[in-house]
Parts: C-alpha cells; sequence; structure tokens
C-alpha cells in the first residue's frame, strides 16, 4: 500500500463550503482509502491505497467528496516522493518577502508559465519545479498581487490549490 497525500481546494471558505476534519477522514475512509489523518483543516489529508493512478484516486476521492457535501471538491494528490520534491525545491527559494506554493494537478506548459509570467508584476517572481509553481512577491505579500487562483488555472490549464511553504514542510516532516 502506497501513502499519498491529497489538497483539496476551496473548502471552509464561508458558509457553504464546510468540509470539517472528521467529515474528511469519513468520507475518505467510505471511499475505501486507509491510514486516513488530516492536518489543519484546510484541507491537508494522509491516505493510503493500493492504487497506484494519481488520477484515479483524485476522481475517486472527488466523487466521494461530492457525494458527501453536496458540492465539488477540487482535489490534487501528490506521493510523498513529489511532495518531499516541492519542499526540497521551495527552501532553494529563500528571499525577503513572502513565498507561496501552487499546488498542480498537471505539470505547467511553457505556454502557460509564460502567460502567467506576463500577468506578473514587479517584484513578483515564479519559479517552477514539478508540478508546482512558487511565488515569490515583495513584502506587499499576497494582498498586493493580482495573482489569484483562478487566474493561475486559466493560464496553466490546470487545478491548483495554494499553500505557504510552512505547511508544506509540516506535511513532509508529519508524513513523508
Amino acid at each position: 500500500m502506497a501513502t499519498y497525500v491529497a489538497f483539496l481546494r476551496a473548502i471552509n471558505l464561508g458558509a457553504k463550503r464546510k468540509f470539517p476534519k472528521d467529515a474528511i477522514v469519513a468520507a475518505t475512509e467510505a471511499a475505501g482509502f486507509d491510514d486516513v489523518a488530516t492536518h489543519i483543516n484546510t484541507g491537508n489529508v494522509r491516505l493510503g491505497t493500493t492504487m497506484r493512478s494519481r488520477t484515479r484516486i483524485e476522481s475517486a476521492l472527488e466523487q466521494a467528496y461530492l457525494a458527501d457535501r453536496g458540492f465539488e471538491v477540487p482535489t490534487i494528490v501528490y506521493s510523498q516522493a513529489e511532495l518531499r520534491e516541492v519542499h526540497q525545491h521551495a527552501q532553494t527559494h529563500r528571499h525577503d518577502g513572502q513565498h507561496y506554493v501552487a499546488l498542480l494537478r498537471d505539470e505547467p506548459s511553457e505556454e502557460g508559465l509564460a502567460l502567467l509570467r506576463e500577468r506578473g508584476q514587479p517584484g513578483e517572481r515564479f519559479e517552477v519545479g514539478g508540478r508546482a509553481v512558487h511565488l515569490l512577491v515583495s513584502s506587499d505579500g499576497i494582498h498586493g498581487t493580482k495573482i489569484t487562483n483562478p487566474l493561475l488555472e486559466r493560464c496553466l490549464g490546470t487545478t491548483s490549490t495554494w499553500r505557504a511553504p510552512t505547511v508544506v514542510a509540516a506535511l513532509v516532516e508529519k508524513w513523508c
């Protein structure tokens, strides 16, 4: 059995998209996954499965979450090795501003990255490592950027969700 980490997008935002940790665990277990655990209430889920296809795992989770919650929960799955790589890549991009990690369902194309970089503002830099884009911004932080998750998804043509590098580091330490 392999262990994976799933990242749920757009949960616990507002009154209509609530998905508490215990409900996430129950829905994930009901979908046939084992050794399920969560980390903070922002949609970080460890699970075990004999499935080897990331696409099948994502589909099974999304179907289970839709059935449980009544709304779609886009889900992005990483192997432990992939998550360690994201963490290692994040450590190479230290700077004085803010750092955010966009976890992607699919690797970005060069064309998509070019579109994204065209949208960047002065003081913003994008670094790519596999299925992750690291957004490095000036001290104004995320509130000073026009790079949003919907914009990133339109440019790159794939589902994404954001995490802080500190969360990625905590998950690697805890689960990988």
